[in-house]
């Protein structure tokens, strides 16, 4: 008989609700276990559960066809969340509350003592925290979209900014959260609170939020805010696998996200630490979807086509494909296959026509390797010139491009690898201009490239295909008038002017940021001597696309992007509650002796 709402207790009392699923058989027979640990109410449906043609598949549906085939069936209510006690900080607690779940379950007589893992985003989060742990009888995972390898890196901060979904996230989790839900009072408080003029607002004041309703959401996301270095803080159990992956079990892992997911670099990361530190086998899928949306086969505007479905094309579907997993690897009954595989989705190659729906068709194929990054590619520099050009050699001369960033107008965001942003701000792909849907962008169409703030460069028409598969780093030697800025760098695939989009059309690929003073290492600040030339480097998340033969390949480069990113206020203070902001003229300078350049991943595909 299954168990519904019991109560398991934690090393400090606190009680975690949790519902156990059982195969239907009189044996007294012991099985291997399946557990996912969820913030988002374990009794409700993952929308990211649905097969290709939209049917949602509820966790008491996914419980049962487990069952079926010989698997119990674990979900729990994370600590503070629905049924279950305790306050809720965000992501502190998931590694200890997931090893004494773990404890507790292999001392049941119905626990074979061995325990796979399994959960989206959060509840990937909370599988790779109990991990660093080493906990009893955990034997493979599932992380899917999530699992911080370093969450000052991806998923909280990037580049020393800060991930502004995480602010979005609060404002709609604290409309859930116990307190809430208990008092119509502060639920009608929160649901009075208008979040797009609060963005207007921006940097916000603690107890001046329109989470001060519920305190412990507002205290976490301060915290994060306000810890601006790479300090002891972020190097805790649960938001910094980097530090832990020799404690964590060698067993096999399946790794999943997507180009325009906000996990790329962290799923990546951890892929690669397991591949050169462990000796399980590894696998690798990287889709060309929105966050957890693997049977949606557009992102934002861009149509990839039917291929990029995972049911039936990578897997016969998602829901198998977990199935064969774990009994590959809880069961062992299949042979084992002792290499790592790695399956991408190469974006790009399509007619660039727009469809139905209104989007352009930008298409795409699936690669599959033994590794990544993948082979045959080559670390290729095209150089910043000042006739808005990108080339392979460097500019001789000496030049200056200026440009003033104001924070009380920052460039808006279109789209790009990230989640959790509504109401606000969306991911995918869209044609960079300032279209009416985007928060902060002034709704007149016009490209962003117009935009002042905005320089562009870009190649000449490619004569062949140039596909990228790997990291972006770009390179910039800068000066500002102020002690502190940043710099942002999108890299866009420009499609030619067509019948379809006769001004062409600019689709972002992926973007990166820097905060200035983090550009020797994020342990410490050092503010800028103003106007003093100095080298940053950006990271951007890595990609996989095809610039098709005709297209551009496009480097912007500005000072913010927002509201993804918090932004600069350029006077060199913490940007939580800073009152003061300063607007900055910044520069990047171009020559054999300041070499601005982005480095690209090209892939030789002969």
């Amino acid at each position: 008989m299954d168990m519904k709402n019991y109560r398991i207790e934690m090393r400090d009392g606190i009680m975690l609700s949790t519902d156990i699923y059982f195969p239907q058989t009189q044996s007294t027979a012991s099985f291997p276990v399946i557990i996912e640990r969820t913030p988002y109410d374990k009794t409700a449906p993952s929308r990211s559960e649905k097969t290709v043609s939209g049917q949602q598949i509820t966790r008491q549906e996914m419980a049962k066809y487990f069952n079926k085939h010989g698997f119990i069936v674990v979900y729990q209510d994370c600590r503070g969340r629905y049924e279950s006690e305790g306050k809720f900080t965000k992501y502190i607690n998931e590694a200890e509350d997931g090893f004494d779940t773990l404890q507790w379950i292999m001392e049941q007589p119905w626990c074979n003592g061995k325990i796979g893992s399994m959960g989206l985003s959060y509840a990937a989060h909370t599988q790779l925290a109990m991990a660093c742990l080493n906990p009893p009888g955990l034997q493979t995972m599932v992380l899917d979209s999530g699992g911080f390898a370093n969450a000052y890196q991806c998923g909280i901060r990037q580049g020393g900014a800060f991930e502004l979904k995480q602010a979005t996230w609060a404002f709609k989790q604290a409309k859930l959260s116990p307190l809430a839900q208990q008092s119509p009072e502060i639920l009608a408080a929160l649901e009075q609170e208008n979040i797009h003029e609060w963005f207007t607002t921006m940097p916000w004041h603690q107890g001046q939020t329109l989470l001060k309703h519920v305190p412990e959401y507002e205290s976490y996301l301060f915290e994060q805010w306000e810890e601006e270095c790479f300090s002891d803080y972020w190097q805790k159990i649960g938001i910094y696998a980097e530090g832990y992956y020799d404690q964590i079990p060698d067993i096999p892992v399946l790794f999943m996200s997507s180009w325009y997911d906000a996990y790329v670099s962290s799923t990546l990361d951890n892929y690669y630490a397991f591949v050169t530190k462990k000796q399980s086998p590894q696998k690798l899928i990287m889709g060309p979807w929105l966050h957890g949306d693997r049977n949606i086969t557009h992102s934002g505007d861009a149509e990839f086509g039917d291929i990029a479905a995972f049911d039936h094309n990578v897997s016969e579907s998602w829901l198998s494909c977990r199935l064969n997993w774990f009994e590959t690897h809880l069961k062992d009954k299949s042979a084992k296959n002792h290499r790592d595989e790695v399956t991408i989705f190469m974006m790009g190659g399509g007619s660039g026509k727009r469809n139905q729906q209104g989007r352009i068709e930008h298409g795409g194929k699936w690669l599959s390797h033994h590794q990544w990054p993948l082979p045959n590619t080559e670390k290729t520099a095209y150089y910043l010139w000042p006739d808005n050009k990108l080339h392979h050699q460097p500019y001789t001369k000496t030049t200056t491009i200026s440009y003033c960033y104001d924070p009380k107008h920052p460039v808006p965001t279109i789209g790009g690898a990230l989640t959790s942003g509504q109401p606000i701000f969306w991911g995918g792909a869209f044609n960079q201009c300032e279209l009416p849907k985007f928060f902060g962008s002034k709704q007149n169409n016009l490209p962003l490239s117009a935009r002042c703030d905005v320089l562009v460069f870009e190649t000449e028409e490619l004569q062949a295909d140039v596909c990228l598969a790997g990291e972006i780093e770009v390179s910039l030697w800068i000066s500002s008038d102020a002690l502190d800025t940043d710099f942002t760098a999108k890299l866009i695939d420009v499609y030619p002017p067509s019948a379809d989009y006769p001004q062409g059309y600019a689709m972002n690929i992926t973007d990166g940021i820097i905060r200035c003073r983090f550009r020797h290492g994020y342990e410490r600040k050092e503010l800028l001597t103003p106007n003093e030339i100095v080298e940053v480097k950006i990271k951007l998340f890595a990609c996989a696309n095809r610039f098709a033969k005709g297209h551009r390949i496009r480097l912007d480069i500005s000072s913010s992007n927002f509201p993804k990113y918090d932004f600069n206020t350029n006077t060199g203070k913490t940007i939580a509650g800073d009152r003061t902001w300063k607007i900055a003229c910044n520069s990047l300078h171009i020559s054999s002796e300041y070499p601005s350049k982005i480095i690209l991943p090209v892939l030789n595909e002969t």
